[in-house]
């Protein structure tokens, strides 16, 4: 089995690191394993700690006074999270991570890596880079929540996860978690769904999603994204 230093040198934050650098790193990171529905860290709990995502599935979300949840993000093996809140000294994690499928990950102890950070302006870089993407992302976000309609966001998301060359993918996320990630009620996603398939955009076949028709599907997540490009375009050049 690979250890830690094999496990990170796979993800662009740490493959610019020298030997030793890496082999510091190695010294302040394990690898943790949790079972399907498990949480990692709890909303609140003390931000020590970021993690690459191994193997399995895990979703960050937030949680209301009352209880309701809203999924911020997925997580798919390769991605890692948690590491912003070095830079702003954050002492408590403001989401909480549970496990969508049995997982593995590599946790990696924060102020070590900030330390080291000083000594690698490639990996600064790096970070920096993703953070921004993450940025971007979050940017979209507001815009398809607060301009665009549910079918706009459901459409949106399908057309994203579609490869080019099969067109066919699988819904590999619990519905009522997909549901909270593009802020529909879950019996508002099916409905959706099937009026995607009514309109013959798509074919469902359990979770096995089958595209027919990529550019009618493209045309409808472009329309929810032009009005606002322009928006998007002066926030990054303002920022």
């Amino acid at each position: 089995m690979a250890n830690t230093t094999d496990l990170l040198k796979q993800h662009l934050l740490f493959c610019n690191l020298s030997d030793e650098q890496m082999a510091q790193v190695g010294r302040h990171s394990r690898i943790v394993s949790y079972a399907k529905g498990s949480h990692l860290f709890e909303q609140g709990d003390a931000a020590t700690h970021f993690f690459y995502l191994v193997e399995g599935q895990v979703k960050l979300s937030i949680y209301s006074a009352s209880g309701d949840e809203k999924v911020i993000e997925v997580i798919k093996p390769g991605g890692t999270f948690a590491e912003s809140l070095m830079f702003r000294d954050a002492p408590y994690y403001p989401v909480a991570c549970q496990m969508l499928l049995d997982s593995r990950l590599v946790s990696i102890e924060s102020r070590a890596f900030k330390l080291l950070l000083r000594e690698s302006v490639d990996t600064c870089l790096a970070m920096l880079a993703d953070l921004s993407k993450r940025l971007h992302g979050l940017v979209s976000e507001i815009d398809n929540l607060s301009l665009h309609s549910a079918l706009c966001r459901v459409a949106s998301y399908l057309s994203a996860q579609a490869p080019e060359q099969t067109l066919e993918f699988d819904l590999n996320v619990q519905k009522q978690v997909l549901a909270s990630r593009l802020s529909v009620k879950p019996e508002t996603f099916s409905r959706l769904i099937k009026q995607l398939c009514s309109d013959g955009l798509i074919e469902l076949n359990g979770p096995r999603v089958k595209v027919l028709n990529p550019n009618g599907l493209r045309a409808l997540a472009r329309s929810c994204s032009q009005d606002m490009e322009s928006f998007t375009d002066s926030f990054y050049l303002s920022s």
